[in-house]
């Protein structure tokens, strides 16, 4: 398609795409680029993009500083792990149903769902936590995990939908003629061919769920061996890890792995993403 524009409208196309990837990645490019410099230079007037004395000593004396590093690192990969599973257990049949049964209140139930999406996570901590502490839950794993649950729920029943409304009914008619029951049908028929949507999913609340734990952890968390990366460096940062660059070093070692998962995924996130207008 981009074969089709004349050579200005591709500069212009080139410089907005351009100009977008470089407000998107400048931080992390400045991240990185913290976590190589000196203390020293961290901090010192003019500012320098390249310094003398850079080097990768922040990302070995990090784990001298924190030694719950890998701890930490853990915990978020754990968190985020069983909210992904939790919530991929409660949107396929719930987005499921949305797409392919009419029943009373659907609409106005969907709608509630991006309602409840718009409402700040930090508005909600306060009857949260009252509900953590009512049931016991505080300083367990269950209250880091059960309310990035409940917010992801909604935008992956959304995403789902509309990938799963693309599906032909023939086929579930098909099966159910032939005397397959309803789950039979979810797991056999529809699964299978959804497989691409719920790659997008999965990818998508793996990375919410691994993002947002800051705000939960640090309200219904207060045990050192339970926090997650973003909170554990937030302490740290206060006590033994007090340099810049060993905060940026630590920050770009629990994100690596994220990102190394994302890169080898992308392709079917893609497809999962086109394939269901490829269908229609």
């Amino acid at each position: 398609m981009i074969n089709k524009y004349r050579w200005y409208e591709k500069v212009g196309i080139y410089l907005g795409i351009a100009v977008f990837l470089t407000f998107i990645l400048a931080p992390f490019f400045e991240a990185f680029l913290v976590s190589l410099r000196p203390w020293r230079k961290i901090i010192s007037i003019p500012y320098e993009v390249i310094t003398e004395g850079m080097s990768f000593d922040a990302y070995f004396s990090v784990w001298q500083n924190v030694p719950l590093l890998w701890l930490y690192i853990w915990n978020s990969f754990f968190i985020a792990t069983c909210v992904t599973l939790l919530t991929l257990t409660a949107v396929i049949p719930a987005a499921w149903a949305f797409a392919r049964f009419e029943f009373w209140g659907s609409r106005a139930l969907l709608t509630s769902f991006l309602a409840v999406n718009m409402v700040g996570g930090a508005v909600l901590v306060i009857p949260l936590f009252k509900i953590m502490m009512n049931l016991g839950m505080l300083n367990t794993y269950w209250a880091l995990i059960m309310p990035g649950t409940a917010f992801l729920i909604p935008i992956g029943i959304w995403l789902l939908r509309a990938y799963l409304m693309r599906i032909p009914r023939e086929l579930e008619e098909a099966a159910w003629a032939d005397g397959a029951s309803r789950l039979y049908i979810l797991w056999r028929v529809i699964i299978p061919i959804a497989m691409p949507g719920l790659v997008v999913v999965t990818i998508a609340t793996f990375i919410g769920a691994y993002s947002q734990q800051f705000i939960i952890a640090i309200s219904f968390n207060s045990s050192q061996y339970l926090h997650p990366l973003a909170v554990g460096l937030y302490l740290q940062s206060g006590g033994s890890l007090s340099a810049w660059n060993e905060v940026m070093a630590a920050s770009i070692i629990g994100v690596l792995p994220v990102m190394i998962i994302f890169f080898f995924l992308q392709r079917h996130m893609i497809d999962g993403l086109t394939a269901g207008a490829v269908k229609a």
